[in-house]
């Protein structure tokens, strides 16, 4: 009975040990599978870092949360954002109306609100800050309502590892965004 329970034992060892070293073996499979293309992004990124205007200032504003200190997005202003600080910026938990456009790293277009027409209005993105990309939140935060901005979104706050469509794993994502409105600040909930 004894080798018997020592056999049961050792065999769910090793039936334990195979299913860890498979899930290791399809995670090192995605990591070495877009090696390539996860360093291309990485060296964009890191270009956008050091991207300066003419005046030698830094082209991109780097928003770190308090929440994640190793977590970022670049953040871009493409009107003086004093324009509009005296205006709302969005709360983790509002649902805002938005115009934006997505491209990849290397300027593939992959997705815009001119896609959509949503609530009345062509062209306009209605969604909860919950329920998108922690990138946007931690960039939208920042913003008010009226201004225009380039997001620069590393993969670790967009969709890391996974495959999101045409998106693929490892992917930094440049979004164009204009922040239309909030239409419900504190809610976060819309019919």
């Amino acid at each position: 009975m004894k080798k018997l329970l020592a056999i049961i034992a050792a065999a769910g060892g090793l039936l334990g040990a195979m299913t860890f070293s498979s899930c290791q073996n399809d995670e090192e499979s995605t990591w070495d599978k877009y090696r390539e293309y996860r360093e291309a992004n990485d060296a964009w990124l890191l270009e956008m870092q050091a991207r300066k205007n003419a005046d030698g200032t830094p082209y991109y504003k780097t928003i770190v949360p308090s929440w994640n200190p190793d977590a970022f997005v670049l953040l871009h202003y493409f009107n003086d954002p004093q324009e509009n600080a005296d205006k709302l910026s969005p709360l983790y938990t509002s649902t805002v109306d938005v115009r934006y456009k997505l491209h990849l790293y290397d300027g593939t277009p992959v997705d815009s609100s001119d896609l959509v027409n949503r609530y009345g209005a062509l062209g306009i993105y209605r969604t909860q800050l919950t329920s998108v990309i922690i990138g946007w939140p931690m960039a939208l935060s920042q913003v008010h309502c009226g201004d225009s901005v380039e997001v620069i979104v590393p993969y670790g706050v967009g969709y890391g590892a996974q495959e999101s469509g045409t998106i693929l794993p490892y992917s930094n994502l440049r979004f164009n965004i204009r922040l239309v409105d909030i239409p419900f600040y504190e809610l976060g909930s819309y019919q």
